[in-house]
């Protein structure tokens, strides 16, 4: 480099910084090339996006997991839904086979629920039967097999509750589950 342009550096780049008294040309050159370099780099890391991935996957992730946790929350209900559904449906279907043998409708029912379901709660089951005309909300019905008559419909209803949380956070009240099965007999 020549004389001129040290002169030119020195009182443009380092006036503020050094003395110009105590820089000579070659501690100059050097820190103008460091300089090039650090600007090089700077214009490099602006220029390129290696990193701008893994920011983005940073902010997108909290939110991603909460959206798949819910979606998890969901399908528990649903399969506790699925889970009552078919329950009471075997209920039922087991009523109406016991219906001249039974001496305790509810409880024969209520057992054929919680044995067909046995991932819910049975002390969460509320189980309805209607036979006949009489509507009986009871786990025990001791007596009233004689509301099964020959040729009759029985109607077994059940509800189940839920709630739906995500990270300790409940969406909405707590919601109940109900399933409904008619069987006739023909």
């Amino acid at each position: 480099m020549g004389l001129a342009y040290s002169a030119a550096v020195r009182n443009l780049l380092f006036v503020k910084r050094f003395p110009v008294n105590a820089m000579n040309n070659s501690a100059i050159e050097k820190v103008l090339l460091a300089r090039k370099a650090a600007a090089r780099m700077v214009a490099r890391w602006r220029s390129e996006q290696n990193g701008s991935s893994l920011i983005e996957f940073a902010l997108v992730l909290p939110v991603m997991l909460l959206v798949m946790t819910g979606i998890f929350s969901f399908s528990m209900a649903f399969y506790r839904q699925e889970q009552l559904t078919q329950a009471v449906g075997a209920g039922g279907q087991y009523l109406q086979q016991i219906r001249t043998s039974t001496t305790d409708p509810c409880k024969d029912t209520f057992n054929a629920i919680t044995s067909a379901a046995p991932a819910l709660t049975s002390s969460s089951i509320a189980l309805t039967l209607t036979m006949g005309s009489t509507s009986v909300t009871a786990q025990s019905c001791a007596g009233d097999q004689t509301d099964l008559t020959q040729g009759g419909n029985v109607t077994v209803a059940a509800t189940y509750p839920c709630t739906i949380t995500a990270y300790k956070y409940t969406f909405g009240s707590t919601c109940t589950l109900y399933a409904k099965v008619t069987e006739y007999e023909y």
